[in-house]
């Protein structure tokens, strides 16, 4: 396991996560909210920092929340992410 530090830039939170193997950029993660919820998050950067002991380099992870996991985010291109929720009418 590696344990990499993660840095949310949805709510400006950090918390040390391990990981089986470190995610690229691009890649998504599933990760539970304060309020107790899973949401998906998208990594947006990765770099690494040679540790204060040794000659070992730390993983970073940079990560936001995907786009349109938030059922009440508007996004800046004009879609609705609301009114995709409503029942299909006929």
């Amino acid at each position: 396991m590696i344990e990499v530090e993660v840095q949310n830039e949805t709510h400006q939170s950090q918390a040390l996560i391990r990981f089986a193997a470190v995610p690229r950029i691009g890649e998504g993660l599933r990760l539970r909210e304060p309020d107790g919820m899973w949401a998906s998050y998208d990594v947006i950067d990765v770099w690494y920092q040679k540790a204060e002991f040794g000659d070992i380099w730390m993983p970073f992870l940079h990560i936001r929340m995907t786009p349109g996991e938030n059922a009440m985010d508007t996004s800046s291109n004009g879609y609705d992410f609301q009114r995709e929720l409503e029942p299909f009418k006929i």
